[in-house]
């Protein structure tokens, strides 16, 4: 016979009563660990350790709860335990509703004391100095390409990346009415701007469009007049009062963007490894024939995957251009470590910007 509401309800409650208390003896455990960690002085936060933790979980999951909950519910988990020590305190493009928040609160859960910036620079800057512990700044989107800034800033910053989270952008247009009528200004980030404009082309083509800071910032502006509009995310809309007049208008219906998370090698030395591991660095080589050929050969050599190459203009005034890479594999690893050594040889400049786990 089939259980009625009232006693599936009564089971729920029982069985929420049982994962607080299991919870809290998680986090006493956790709590337990922290103490450990001030004496010796290790780092309260360890991507890796997590990522570890969130994967063997996936792999033993038996459903009915998909994988990507699981990591959703037990990042959470984690993000609370290591507040009991200390919440992190984490910079971030702001105000409030952007989509960097968002990767942030991916990234470490959200317990952590949010540090909203006026820009990427004051991203960089907040967490050299101390500010923060940790910065999230956007690096790439699939449709619009790399984020210079964020790359020019990384070239010259004593941060270093230990980690990375990426998720689909959903860009809607919000304004104090649900109707496109009457718009004549659309405020958004240059980028989310970019990534629009056939549809406000098409849909708003005597709008002036407006770049703000962020998105968040431009749903703040379009709160303040009838006739402006902005291009955020729903959160967004709802932190200002406003309505979505049009839905999911990116022009790229797959429009994804991956953020680094960056610190001080301080507070956090590079991740060890996790097996899924990825090392991004820049370099430059003498403006000479066959010498981007010859940079790259000593990853074919040792068989060592690159995921991205980037260029950027050295600004020497002689034409030369820095190499952003990313690579599969982690220093650690005997044939990434001689395939790095190699490299670096070759090159006329080298930083290692970061090694950390693979981000979802």
């Amino acid at each position: 016979m089939a259980k009625t509401l009232p006693e599936l309800r009564t089971e729920i409650d029982a069985l929420d009563l049982e994962l607080l208390a299991l919870l809290n003896q998680r986090a006493a455990l956790a709590h337990e660990v922290g103490q450990i960690k001030q004496v010796d002085g290790s780092p309260v936060f360890r991507p890796e350790r997590e990522a570890q933790v969130i994967g063997s979980l996936q792999a033993g999951n038996p459903g009915p709860l998909k994988n990507n909950s699981v990591a959703v519910i037990w990042r959470e988990i984690m993000s609370a335990c290591r507040a009991l020590e200390a919440a992190q305190r984490v910079a971030y493009l702001g105000p409030a509703g952007t989509f960097s928040e968002q990767a942030a609160l991916q990234f470490f859960g959200s317990s952590i004391e949010r540090v909203p910036c006026v820009s990427i620079d004051e991203v960089f800057r907040a967490t050299a100095a101390g500010s923060a512990e940790f910065g999230v700044v956007p690096v790439e989107n699939s449709s619009e390409g790399v984020v210079s800034r964020s790359l020019d800033l990384l070239l010259n910053s004593p941060l270093h990346i230990v980690g990375e989270t990426s998720f689909l952008v959903r860009h809607n247009l919000l304004r104090l009415s649900p109707s496109l009528d009457g718009i004549e200004v659309v405020y958004a980030h240059p980028q989310a701007l970019a990534q629009c404009q056939d549809w406000l082309t098409t849909h708003l083509p005597h709008a002036e469009r407006r770049a703000a800071s962020s998105n968040a910032e431009g749903a703040r502006l379009a709160a303040t007049n009838p006739a402006w509009a902005a291009i955020a995310s729903e959160r967004a809309g709802s932190e200002f009062g406003l309505h979505v007049a049009s839905h999911a208008i990116q022009d790229d219906a797959f429009n994804r963007t991956r953020f680094a998370v960056v610190c001080l090698p301080q507070t956090l030395p590079a991740p060890a490894a996790t097996g899924h591991d990825c090392i991004s660095l820049v370099v430059s080589v003498p403006n000479q024939p066959g010498a981007v050929h010859d940079l790259l050969m000593p990853l074919k050599t040792h068989g060592v995957s690159m995921t991205r190459f980037e260029s950027r203009p050295a600004r020497s005034g002689q034409w030369e251009y820095y190499f952003y890479i990313d690579l599969e594999g982690h220093p650690s690893q005997p044939h990434v470590a001689s395939a790095l050594k190699e490299l670096q040889g070759l090159s006329a400049f080298y930083k290692v910007l970061g090694t950390y786990p693979v981000g979802e």
